[in-house]
């Protein structure tokens, strides 16, 4: 008898459709809504994305998962899961998103440095609530995961099998492992009835795969030549595929999916095909062509264009940039038409405190021999000591994102109605504090620019970091950092400026975009545990992102 292992996970929701996932403990049909998928396995492990079409605009539909005619979602006395489609022409959004939630609340307990997981309390406090103030979309930004940095439990586990004292350590090593990650993560009461009732959409970033991914060409070289880099890199994408990304993908897009097809119509172990693709996909950082795990989405009156900004990395043959040409192609073909808001979702941050954009901007020079191979190589140490490779650290990327905002703001992509965007935001996590900054263009646009920033969901920073961090953003230190890089070597000046509008926040927190026409508002909460133990909200900050003569 098939048993429910994960899910129901509730991922892509149009105006009339739905993307609903599962595990199961063995092949089995499963049924939603009327709606049937049967399953498909990948190494004893058994999974299905069922495709709901049929449904009313605007309209709010409970559901229950059945097993082979046998309920098994909802459980027991618990809040009904629902879908809450789209309405035509609506000209509201309420987006959540955040980063960097390192396992749950129960695995963690004892640890000192976690505090509340702002996911798991942001459950609690929807379920008080009802439905007209839920979010219509979540937005995961990175580490769904950690792989190189695991939970007791899951390390003894881990050690039971493998002599952690060998490299590389007490790590996850295939795929078997990182589904006990996902189990881990995603079994969590509450938030598992988020993720069934909320639509999610999300992105990795380098602790779904290992700290520093794809830092540089250099760090790729090391690591495939290790024993152990070839098993861990195909059971990271392949689980990534099948946990993740199908169901960022709406059903027109599942359905022209080659890979998808074929794995739901195999009938037997699709084990190896995964490992190919994987083996493949893991090439895109040398510039191959192939996969794409970039993705757009319409919501309403925004266009949420979440960009790959790990796996898709250029990095051979002294190229070094964050996205491909021809993804970036893909990418500037997405922002042209009209819509009210641009979204950008990217796991790590467009805009830096400006004295660490200039660091990792110098620090990408010298690393590339602009002062010779010793220079080079104590540069490529600071690069992956202190984690300098963000978009500053990709400059010809960082800079034709830039270009790419001021076509869009200056209405150059707009369609038919030609009017640019009221926003373009750019949503980020990765560095566990959150902070809203402002990009100023010497061309006047019609669009107001922003990074939104927030991190972690369920993490910490160091002490010594939130000392770093709120210094970085002062205008003293950034004039002092950017004397002090140039007797070494000239920093790559900047086609914009920007400036800190709020922040840096840190603790676990959660940001909320809400949307209504032109006009935006950002709320950022940081998750507390009361005195009874109850999670509580405290508002970091509530801001207007647009003022009434902006919209």
């Amino acid at each position: 008898m098939a048993e429910l292992i994960l899910g129901p996970l509730l991922r892509h929701v149009g105006t009339c459709d739905a993307t609903v996932w599962v595990e199961t403990s063995e092949a089995c049909t499963v049924r939603v809504l009327g709606h049937e998928e049967r399953t498909w396995n990948v190494s004893g492990h058994h999974y299905a994305l069922v495709v709901v079409e049929g449904l009313e605009p605007g309209s709010t539909t409970p559901y229950e998962v059945t097993l082979d005619g046998r309920p098994v979602w909802p459980l027991p006395s618990a809040v009904p899961s629902m879908i809450r489609t789209l309405r035509e022409d609506d000209d509201t959004l309420v987006l959540t998103f955040g980063s960097c939630r390192f396992a749950t609340m129960s695995t963690t307990e004892g640890n000192r440095h976690l505090g509340a997981d702002a996911l798991d309390a942001y459950a609690v406090r929807m379920a008080e609530q009802s439905p007209d103030q839920w979010p219509d979309a979540l937005l995961l930004l990175g580490d769904q995961v950690y792989a190189d940095e695991l939970s007791p439990e899951t390390e003894a586990r881990v050690a039971e099998i493998h002599d952690v004292n060998e490299p590389p350590g007490p790590q996850v090593r295939n795929f078997e492992e990182y589904t006990w990650l996902y189990a881990e993560s995603w079994t969590d009461p509450q938030v598992r009835w988020l993720m069934s009732t909320v639509p999610t959409s999300m992105i990795f970033d380098d602790h779904d795969v290992r700290d520093d991914w794809n830092t540089s060409e250099s760090w790729r070289d090391e690591l495939e030549a290790t024993s152990w880099w070839e098993e861990r890199i195909v059971g990271a994408l392949s689980s990534y595929w099948v946990y993740q990304h199908l169901g960022n993908l709406a059903p027109s897009h599942l359905a022209e999916n080659e890979l998808y097809q074929r794995v739901r119509k195999h009938g037997g172990d699709v084990e190896p095909m995964l490992r190919e693709f994987a083996s493949a996909a893991d090439e895109e950082a040398d510039g191959a062509k192939g996969m794409q795990w970039s993705y757009r989405r319409d919501l309403g009156v925004a266009r949420l264009l979440v960009i790959d900004s790990r796996c898709g990395r250029v990095l051979a043959g002294g190229r070094r940039e964050m996205v491909s040409d021809p993804e970036f192609s893909w990418i500037e073909r997405q922002t042209e038409g009209d819509y009210d808001h641009l979204l950008v979702g990217t796991s790590l941050p467009w805009l830096l405190p400006r004295a660490l954009h200039d660091l990792e901007s110098w620090d990408e020079r010298l690393a590339a021999g602009s002062r010779g191979p010793r220079v080079a190589a104590v540069a490529e140490k600071i690069r992956r000591g202190a984690d300098l490779e963000h978009w500053a650290a990709f400059r010809d990327s960082f800079d034709r994102l830039a270009r790419l905002f001021a076509e869009v703001g200056a209405g150059r992509k707009a369609g038919p109605a030609g009017r640019a965007p009221s926003t373009i935001s750019v949503l980020s996590g990765d560095v566990h504090h959150a902070y809203v900054a402002q990009a100023h263009y010497a061309e006047k646009l019609q669009s107001l620019v922003y990074q939104l920033t927030c991190s972690p969901l369920h993490n910490y920073v160091p002490a010594a970091m939130k000392v770093a961090f709120r210094i970085s953003w002062r205008r003293t230190t950034e004039r002092t950092v950017r004397f002090i890089l140039g007797r070494v070597s000239r920093v790559p000046p900047v086609p914009i400026d920007w400036s800190k509008v709020a922040g840096p926040f840190f603790g676990d927190q959660v940001a909320t975009l809400h949307l209504n026409g032109r006009a935006a508002r950002l709320v950022m909460e940081q998750a507390r545990n009361g005195s009874d133990g109850t999670p509580r909200f405290k508002t970091m900050t509530d801001l207007e992102l647009t003022t009434e003569s902006d919209a």
